[in-house]
């Protein structure tokens, strides 16, 4: 049975970081591309509301991010222990919200690697708070 789990959210300031870490189990989807989204507060349609943050292949041959993060924010993935994790600094207060990761089937590429209907596998997220 495929799961995913996220940890790492919390409380900062502005201009700080966070770590947040995605646990990945399951033999299914060891070779699924990774992604993490982004879900702002008060938006509550699951998949429509969700941003593409970043995502990574599973071998780490090809990462990709949303303009609004490029620069601040860095995925990685670490299969010896089976984990994804997503460095953000520079913390913005738009960045607040509850961050998914989730796995896609490696048949999807290109722009469909960014769609959040299409991943099959999710967390339940989370919370990450900027203050100012």
């Amino acid at each position: 049975q495929a799961q995913l789990v996220e940890s790492g959210g919390g409380l900062v300031q502005v201009g700080a970081s966070l770590r947040l870490s995605c646990a990945v189990s399951g033999s299914t989807i060891s070779n699924w591309r990774v992604g993490w989204f982004h879900q702002a507060p008060g938006k509550t349609r699951e998949f429509v509301d969700r941003e593409f943050v970043a995502s990574i292949t599973w071998n780490s041959d090809a990462a990709d991010y949303a303009n609004s993060v490029r620069g601040r924010f860095a995925i990685a993935r670490d299969n010896a222990d089976d984990t994804v994790h997503l460095q953000m600094d520079s913390l913005k207060p738009e960045d607040a919200g509850i961050y998914y990761c989730a796995a896609l089937n490696p048949r999807y590429s290109g722009y469909l690697t960014r769609q959040p209907g299409l991943y099959t596998y999710w967390g339940h997220g989370t919370q990450v708070t900027v203050s100012s």
